[in-house]
């Protein structure tokens, strides 16, 4: 009688380990699951409210609301430039500029402030309109660019300026920017 109780018993531990063994593997693979599920998903973040509107952005592309808010300031603050912020101004645009256009783009940046360090030829802006292209990551913006001699206002042109931006993982970064020229200035 011993011996059929101890197999009876040693049958159920058998049945309990194996119901585990099953169980551990189930719980195994749903955490394997979900772990390749959160890596997968789209990240987001929501922008504080500096804007008129909600905005968030997402590692599944840049909205064009986003685009438009960040080119606004970006043409804000590389059109508009001093003699005396001309340092911050380089450094400021530096800082939002993609690590591959940094090097060419400084080097233009430092022959304006060679050129304009101790003048009194002062830039700025009226901005009219921004269009935005969030697939291309380009953007353009029109507007008055004011050069501004001493006190007087010496020349104002309505320009259009394109920046080309590049974005990755969450961070949005400016390759370049220029005038935009017509057919007949480029002759």
């Amino acid at each position: 009688m011993d011996l059929a109780f101890a197999h009876e018993q040693s049958q159920r531990a058998l049945k309990q380990r194996n119901l585990l063994a099953i169980a551990c593997l189930v719980l195994l693979l749903s955490c394997f699951a979900l772990l390749t599920f959160a890596s997968r998903r789209d990240r987001e973040v929501i922008l504080q409210p500096v804007v008129p509107k909600e905005m968030a952005i997402s590692s599944a592309g840049v909205s064009a609301d986003y685009l438009e808010a960040v080119t606004r300031d970006a043409a804000l603050l590389t059109l508009n430039r001093s003699p005396e912020t001309l340092q911050y101004w380089m450094d400021s645009i530096l800082k939002i500029t993609a690590p591959e256009a940094r090097g060419p783009l400084k080097a233009e940046l430092a022959k304006i402030v060679e050129e304009q360090q101790g003048s009194q030829v002062t830039q700025f802006v009226t901005i009219d309109w921004i269009r935005v292209d969030p697939e291309a990551l380009t953007s353009e913006v029109g507007g008055v660019l004011h050069t501004v001699v001493a006190a007087r206002d010496v020349r104002s042109e309505n320009r259009v300026f394109r920046f080309t931006w590049k974005y990755e993982g969450l961070s949005l970064k400016l390759l370049g920017f220029g005038v935009v020229l017509k057919k007949d200035e480029t002759e």
